[in-house]
């Protein structure tokens, strides 16, 4: 799953109508909510949105015939594989009438032009971990550590033996990580998860 690194935005003209995406990343219900209130375009006579994060989903048609607009913007999201995104298409009615396919074609094209334009990232699942190690192993684990791709230090305690670090460590690594911290320090120290 990939997830948009920033806000981007997308216009186009339909049989005189005027559709604009602006699409971004969310990281809550909360967040999309925001998003959504911030993006709409009050001078548009429609504001449909959706909006994914992981499995809780939302969308609106803002008026426009039922699913007509929200699903189809729904479905550019997961078409693209996105998480943690949410998207807002205003219209500006021209005048013509679309139909509903034209409608679906119009919000569901202008939602996915929008997302391909888009930089993307890598969203990658991380779990909580900790290793407690020596002073006379601190340099060479830290070092290690953080040549594995996507683990992140989170925060790292001095005691009075060491150190704690405190990390964030990519789901699919543990037991790489694990074997790692205990050849590194001959089994003094163990990643410690809450999984």
């Amino acid at each position: 799953m990939y997830t948009l690194e920033s806000t981007e935005t997308f216009e186009q003209e339909i049989k005189k109508s005027r559709f604009q995406a602006v699409s971004g990343p969310v990281a809550t219900e909360a967040a999309a909510r925001d998003f959504i209130e911030t993006c709409s375009e009050h001078s548009a006579g429609h504001n449909c949105w959706a909006w994914r994060i992981g499995s809780i989903y939302r969308f609106s048609d803002d008026g426009e015939p039922s699913g007509t607009a929200g699903r189809p913007i729904l479905q550019a999201i997961d078409g693209q594989s996105l998480d943690h995104v949410a998207v807002v298409v205003s219209r500006w009615f021209g005048g013509i009438l679309l139909g509903s396919g034209g409608l679906i074609r119009a919000y569901g094209g202008t939602a996915a032009t929008c997302l391909r334009a888009a930089q993307k990232i890598l969203v990658v699942p991380r779990v909580p971990a900790q290793v407690r190690v020596g002073f006379a192993d601190l340099a060479l684990v830290k070092a290690r550590l953080l040549a594995v791709p996507n683990l992140r230090i989170e925060e790292e305690t001095f005691t009075a033996e060491g150190a704690e670090l405190a990390l964030a460590l990519p789901a699919h690594e543990i037991a790489e990580v694990s074997r790692l911290v205990a050849d590194l320090t001959s089994g003094r120290s163990m990643l410690l998860t809450s999984t």
